[in-house]
């Protein structure tokens, strides 16, 4: 096992800047989660990890190597993609031994460390089946087979949920948590799906536009954020972020924050906001109902039990318990914290 530390690490295409003095440190053993919009760097940065893009200033260490210079095969490090990348032609097993075959590893310990893998992803009855007869659940878990037989030190996965259905992906994403738990080894996730990212990392770093935004444990981010971007980008549905002035908050060049899931149905805090607000549109999930509320033309997601249904059309109350409330420079749109 190995950490994977960026020290200003830069990469510049044809002058454009796709990732800007990265700064960032994997433990070992650790799931670090890279998230951001499409274009924020993310998949860049893995691919300097893999030694599929070579780096423009900076170091980029995988234990205590230096890496720069190293070719992909040199680096000790399994890679799983969005796409599967089996080979049609082969089956289950010859898919996982592929590349044990090609490093000349003894047949006994090929075969040892296949059936381990297949033990653990639970791919033993599909082993002389071919990449076809799969479903795409059983594809990935193949995928993920073929990074565990090398017995990397780190795995770097891009996206490798990406092409399943909701249900199933929330099926593989638990077994990629068990998985890592069980072998311990330092893994670098990338993906665009914010949940994915508080479900799975033990910590996650937050990308856009080629630059590191925050850098935190799941709560951390949630609870914390350290600008008016991860604030927007972490959570389901996102934080709420107005100006101050629209709810009552005070302090002109100021924009306040609050999620959705901390917004109260006809109360008025003593120490925090309180707003009259037309109820525009209720979406009504079962167990709970997300209301998209108008507060003078500025728009506010509310998301409320369900005991109480709301009617489109009506004005109501609504309050945020001050400790509840996160405050936001209008021109830096950096965390204040006065």
């Amino acid at each position: 096992m190995a950490s994977v530390t960026f020290e200003h690490v830069t990469k510049r295409y044809d002058g454009t800047v796709a990732v800007r003095d990265l700064n960032l440190d994997v433990a070992d053993g650790e799931l670090l989660v890279l998230v951001g919009p499409s274009g924020c760097g993310k998949t860049t940065a893995l691919r300097m990890i893999a030694g599929l893009e070579p780096i423009t200033d900076g170091r980029l260490l995988i234990g205590d190597r230096v890496v720069n210079n190293l070719a992909p095969v040199q680096r000790d490090i399994a890679m799983v993609f969005q796409s599967y990348a089996l080979y049609p032609h082969m089956t289950v097993y010859d898919n996982l031994a592929f590349g044990l075959r090609n490093k000349k590893v003894p047949r006994k310990e090929i075969d040892a460390r296949v059936n381990q893998a297949a033990e653990i992803l639970d791919l033993g009855a599909l082993l002389k089946r071919k990449p076809k007869q799969l479903s795409g659940g059983q594809r990935q878990r193949v995928a993920l087979g073929r990074a565990i037989v090398r017995e990397p030190s780190a795995f770097l996965m891009d996206e490798p949920l990406s092409n399943l259905d909701a249900k199933l992906r929330v099926a593989t994403r638990a077994e990629i948590l068990k998985l890592q738990e069980r072998l311990g080894v330092t893994t670098v996730y990338v993906t665009h799906d914010q949940v994915e990212a508080m479900t799975m990392g033990d910590r996650i770093a937050v990308m856009n536009q080629g630059v590191l935004q925050q850098v935190g444990k799941p709560e951390e981010l949630y609870e914390d954020p350290a600008n008016t971007f991860v604030a927007g980008f972490i959570g389901s549905p996102a934080m709420n972020l107005v100006p101050a002035s629209v709810v009552g908050g005070g302090g002109s060049g100021r924009i306040v924050g609050f999620r959705p899931e901390h917004i109260d149905a006809g109360t008025r805090p003593a120490d925090g906001l309180s707003f009259a607000a037309r109820v525009e549109v209720v979406e009504y999930l079962g167990d709970e109902q997300i209301a998209h509320l108008l507060i003078d033309g500025t728009p506010v997601v509310a998301k409320l039990p369900v005991e109480e249904r709301l009617t489109t059309g009506e004005t109501m109350q609504f309050g945020v318990a001050g400790d509840k409330l996160r405050f936001f420079d209008a021109e830096t749109e950096q965390r204040v914290r006065s």
